[in-house]
């Protein structure tokens, strides 16, 4: 894990518009991820998530680049209390988390064939960070719910915490 990129790659049977839908719809969203966001989805645009009642909002957390049905771009968010209390987070992992340098994530839509290719790239992190691990474990359970919801109608239940 000594790298500050995360990437992962999936192919989902869907339009590339879809895709975009579902991942810049808060009703959407709110079903695979558990987060709603509010944004215009244009570049420099706040971007607030509401996890369950949970705002966070923060002059940093900014849509980098917005391309419908393409690309789309933000800052990760900020680590308040009240969501690493959420999460579970204890005090010895939320700490030093609060310390590492914000980090962003890139989705590239590609149209394949009858799918779509879809990459997420979560760069910017601490190489041996906090955030690396935790979004190695994060990244493919959410973006299979995605994958799940978009092709077959139904997110995948949350896993046990």
């Amino acid at each position: 894990m000594c790298s500050d990129t995360f990437v992962y790659i999936t192919y989902i049977r869907t339009t590339p518009d879809e895709l975009w839908k579902a991942l810049t719809d808060p009703e959407l969203t709110r079903r695979y991820w558990g987060v709603a966001f509010e944004s215009t989805w244009t570049a420099g645009a706040s971007m607030v998530w509401d996890e369950d009642g949970r705002r966070t909002v923060d002059p940093e957390q900014v849509v980098l680049a917005a391309e419908p049905g393409r690309l789309l771009s933000y800052t990760w968010h900020t680590f308040t209390p009240a969501w690493a209390e959420a999460v579970g987070l204890d005090r010895e992992i939320y700490a030093p988390l609060t310390r590492e340098r914000r980090s962003r994530v890139t989705f590239d839509i590609e149209p394949s064939g009858d799918t779509v290719k879809l990459t997420v790239t979560h760069g910017d992190l601490e190489p041996d960070g906090i955030m690396r691990g935790l979004i190695g474990e994060g990244w493919p359970a959410l973006i299979s719910s995605l994958k799940s919801l978009l092709e077959t109608g139904e997110e995948l239940p949350e896993p046990p915490r």
